[in-house]
């Protein structure tokens, strides 16, 4: 019977997209890079999806995250996931947490839940505790690098995080690893170095900050804030959509 994802099940076969429909993946992140994960896993027929995030959609955003418009500004991340979700799929089960992940919230969460696991947040920390929960709980995980001042999507890649080269978030990650005994971590990153991002005080958050009194994080508090495009978050996501979905079917994608 032709349904929403017959044209999925084409390429995969109904016992594959079986599979998809009885499966739970989290997502730790729901930014330029989570947001196009948690759009592809929805459209393919993903049955439970769990978002984390506790930040709200910002005006900056829109420039690159699928869930920020005009319309969805100051409403939380996981909100606008939850509906957008709904909207392609009812029959997907959602649960949106809106928490910040660190070492210290990790306890909130049961990764023997899971039969996937993505990392799509910024903080070192808490990427290591993801990866070091889903690696207790037996749970396959992967792990976004840095896509933030990149403008070649054509050079983001799948690899182990100790083949990774180039990427200054990779490098951090890769000593991280070691000194924890992480043998392996599937990761997506970009072998293009970064390009320094411009101080324009006329557009930057540092002199013209919108984000509300008291809120919990703000970009401005970082060393530098990142640039970034509508087409290399975007690219990042997507490619780990692909590998949650083929590694979750069996379905060995052909590589150059």
């Amino acid at each position: 019977m032709l349904n929403r994802f017959s044209r999925t099940q084409l390429i995969y076969g109904a016992e594959a997209m079986e599979k998809l429909a009885a499966s739970r993946v989290a997502v730790f992140g729901i930014g330029g890079v989570g947001g196009y994960v948690v759009e592809a896993l929805a459209r393919s027929g993903i049955g439970a999806i769990d978002l984390i995030d506790d930040d709200k959609v910002c005006l900056t955003n829109i420039n690159r995250q699928i869930i920020a418009t005009m319309k969805s500004l100051g409403q939380y991340k996981v909100d606008v996931a939850e509906e957008r979700i709904h909207d392609i799929n009812p029959d997907c089960k959602v649960r949106a947490f809106k928490t910040f992940f660190l070492p210290e919230t990790k306890d909130q969460f049961d990764f023997t839940e899971y039969d996937y696991v993505v990392d799509a947040i910024d903080t070192v920390t808490g990427k290591l505790a993801i990866i070091e929960k889903a690696n207790a709980a037996g749970v396959p995980v992967m792990s976004s690098m840095g896509a933030g001042n990149k403008i070649n999507a054509s050079l983001f890649e799948v690899a182990d995080i100790y083949d990774t080269s180039v990427c200054p978030l990779a490098k951090v990650m890769r000593h991280e690893c070691k000194k924890r005994g992480i043998k392996h971590l599937k990761v997506v990153y970009s072998r293009e170095k970064p390009i320094r991002p411009l101080e324009d005080m006329s557009i930057s958050c540092r002199t013209n900050c919108i984000c509300p009194p008291g809120a919990a994080r703000k970009c401005t508090e970082r060393r530098d804030i990142p640039g970034s495009t509508a087409f290399a978050p975007s690219v990042a996501g997507l490619i780990i959509a692909g590998e949650v979905i083929n590694d979750l079917t069996g379905m060995k994608s052909i590589r150059g």
